[in-house]
Parts: C-alpha cells; sequence; structure tokens
C-alpha cells in the first residue's frame, strides 16, 4: 500500500519513477535512432528491477563490472558484457556464473588473454573477448594500434577463446557538452587509427563498444562505433548536471535525510554522512560539497563524517527545522546505490514501490567463506 515519507527511516536512497522513465525512455530512443546497440552497465542501479526495464525498452544486453554483477544480471539476460579483466580466482568465479549467458569479456594484457584461456579449455567453455583500447582516459586499455594487434592475435590463438573487436570508455571526456567537439574529434581520428591497423592486418572489429553518459549523446558522431555502453543516465546526479548533460529534473535519485540539529547558525545536520552520500568531491566553480538539496540546489553539504552531513545555508534564505526531511541529489549516484540494500520508488511525496539493489557488494551469500576456529 503507497504511504507517504513520514514513515520512512532516513537516510534511505528514494528513485522518482518518472524522472526514471524519461531517462530510459530517452536512451532507448536515441539508441534506436542512431541505429546503436544499447548495452547499458548497470553499475549506476545494481538492479534487476531496473536492467529488466532496460531490457524491455530495446536493450541488446547489459554491461557489468563485477562477479556479482554478473551472477544477479544473468537472471535478466543471456548476453552480458563484463567490461573489467577477471584474473585470478576471480576468472573461476565468473565462468562459473556464466552459465548460458553468452559471456563477453574485456582484456588489456596476455596475461588475462592466457588465463581466460586457461580456464576456459578447462571447463569446456568459449566466450566472447574484446580488446580494450585507451583514447584518453589514461585508466585501462592499449594505447598503441600495435599492442592492439598483438593481442587480438593472441585471442584468437587461444582455444575457448573468439575475438569479436574492441571497446573503450571515453571517461577523460568530463567537460560541459558544449565544449566536447574537439575531444570528440580527437578520439573519431584515434579510433579510425585503430581499426585501420586491424583491418590492414586481417583482423577486423566487428564489435566497437564505448560510451559514457556524459558524451552519450553525441556517440552516433563517431564513425564505427556499433554500441553504447551508458550507465548513469539511469539516475543523473549533480556531477552529470555540472556537465550539461542533463537537466537538474532529470536527477532521479535523491537520497532522503532528516535535520537532527539545528545549534549551529548558518547551517543545520542531516542524518546522511559519508555512509549515505559516499565521499565523492565536486569541482568548486560547479558548486563544491558532497550534494545539494533538491529543491533549494543552492544549500550544498559541506561536509561529512560518518553519520553527519552538514547543510551550508549561508547563501540561502531557506531556514529547514530540526525534524525536517530534505532530499539530497547526490554527486555520484553509482556510490550512493552501492550504499543501500533497497531503494524506494516514489512519485511526487508517495512511495508506491521499492526493490532490492541485489547485485551491490562482491560476494553473494552461498560464497561467503566459513568460520575460522580457533
Amino acid at each position: 500500500m503507497p504511504y507517504g515519507f513520514a514513515d520512512i527511516e532516513t537516510p534511505v536512497p528514494l528513485v522518482d519513477l518518472d524522472r526514471l522513465a524519461v531517462n530510459l525512455d530517452r536512451m532507448a530512443a536515441y539508441a534506436a535512432m542512431h541505429q546503436l546497440a544499447l548495452r547499458p552497465h548497470v553499475k549506476t542501479h545494481k538492479s534487476s528491477r531496473i536492467a529488466a526495464e532496460q531490457m524491455r525498452l530495446g536493450a541488446v544486453g547489459l554491461t557489468v563490472a563485477t562477479p556479482r554483477e554478473l551472477q544477479v544480471m544473468s537472471e535478466v539476460t543471456d548476453d552480458i558484457f563484463l567490461a573489467h579483466p577477471p584474473l585470478g580466482a576471480k576468472v573461476r568465479r565468473v565462468l562459473t556464473f556464466s552459465g548460458d549467458v553468452q559471456l563477453r569479456i574485456s582484456v588489456d594484457s596476455h596475461v588475462a588473454i592466457e588465463q581466460l584461456g586457461t580456464a576456459c579449455r578447462q571447463r569446456d567453455q568459449t566466450v566472447d573477448v574484446l580488446v580494450e583500447v585507451d583514447f584518453g582516459m589514461k585508466r585501462m586499455g592499449v594505447s598503441d594500434s600495435g599492442d592492439a594487434i598483438r593481442l587480438a592475435g593472441a585471442i584468437r590463438r587461444q582455444p575457448g577463446l573468439r575475438y569479436r573487436g574492441i571497446c573503450f570508455y571515453p571517461g577523460h571526456i568530463r567537460q560541459p557538452v558544449t565544449q566536447q567537439e574537439g575531444l570528440i574529434e580527437a578520439l573519431c581520428g584515434d579510433l579510425h587509427n585503430v581499426l585501420a591497423a586491424l583491418d590492414d592486418a586481417g583482423l577486423p572489429a566487428e564489435i566497437v563498444s564505448g560510451g559514457s553518459t556524459p558524451a552519450a549523446f553525441r556517440m552516433h558522431l563517431i564513425p564505427g562505433l556499433t554500441e553504447i555502453r551508458p550507465g548513469t543516465y539511469v539516475f543523473n546526479d549533480r556531477d552529470t548536471y555540472a556537465m550539461g548533460a542533463c537537466a537538474w529534473e532529470d536527477c532521479a535519485l535523491t537520497v532522503l535525510a532528516t535535520v537532527i540539529s539545528d545549534a549551529v547558525p548558518d547551517q543545520v545536520v542531516i542524518d546522511a554522512g559519508v555512509k549515505a552520500l559516499g565521499r565523492e568531491p565536486i569541482r568548486v566553480q560547479e558548486g563544491g560539497g558532497y550534494g545539494a538539496v533538491l529543491d533549494h540546489p543552492e544549500v550544498t553539504v559541506a561536509r561529512m563524517s560518518e553519520e553527519h552531513g552538514i547543510l551550508d545555508l549561508s547563501d540561502s534564505v531557506w531556514r529547514p527545522k530540526v525534524g525536517d526531511q530534505v532530499r539530497i541529489v547526490p554527486n555520484h549516484a553509482c556510490i550512493v546505490t552501492h550504499l543501500f540494500d533497497a531503494m524506494l520508488g516514489v512519485r511526487g511525496d508517495i512511495v508506491e514501490t521499492w526493490w532490492h539493489v541485489g547485485a551491490r557488494g562482491r560476494h553473494s551469500p552461498e560464497l561467503a567463506p566459513a568460520p575460522l576456529s580457533i
């Protein structure tokens, strides 16, 4: 039965169902219009319920980063991309959870290729593999076309592995949307060079997978791209808004908190700190702080401890009272999701539904280690 916010113990994440629906529809329509396969990253919502809606709206599959996400999302779709190279014990765990899933994995090293190939042969499994290429993020991926060719060739020579193409993450494109043109052009040139080199080597990329939320709606400008993998777009957040990649009213995720103290002038304390909002900073020129009040965006979470958040009221005439509830738009939605077991779906001031954040954490309960004998 629907109920109001007064019955909710805070802090708790709220998802505006109408805003969520708009965000999901917009990205699905964009991908369809430009004939780009949509393979959203589940790291933002970690929810099989939202993932199922993404699939219903036309996603070709899902992108995950952890074995736990793979395990949960394999109940939603049989087409999953693990965009994080597994090594060591993680390789076996990933293959165990893949089951009937057509699994695709990214790699950027010969070590990952060898370990994955060995594990696949031992289990008589086959997985698709993409070479990760770096076009400016400086995090993962080879930056030289010669290295991409060598890795692609090594994949092709490994029984149990099937070379399918390349992937990249343009996470370095975080400038305001109106200032991204030069970086997009540079990415196009670099991608063209790598694809041409692979073609010349007899290793054409059937799949070219890339994309992120900040530059999501400019991916059609990249020749050769076959699929996009945005994640944050489902909820958006204060960081996405600061880059101009969404409007403030597109922020679907907030953290409901309660004002617990107004003892210090020009500030109030809420019951949402680091363990509810995460400690993701935002640049001072974009407002600073660790979140902002939904209805009063000039008010930021200026400081935090584990269970306390300090709202700076010095630039606002708004003065909430002890006991009032406030909704905080976090800087980074993905971190907030990972901190809670459940989310509440709301319309206006009414809670209509709730769902588990099933893919949070690293290990499923059945894999918990046995207690040590002392």
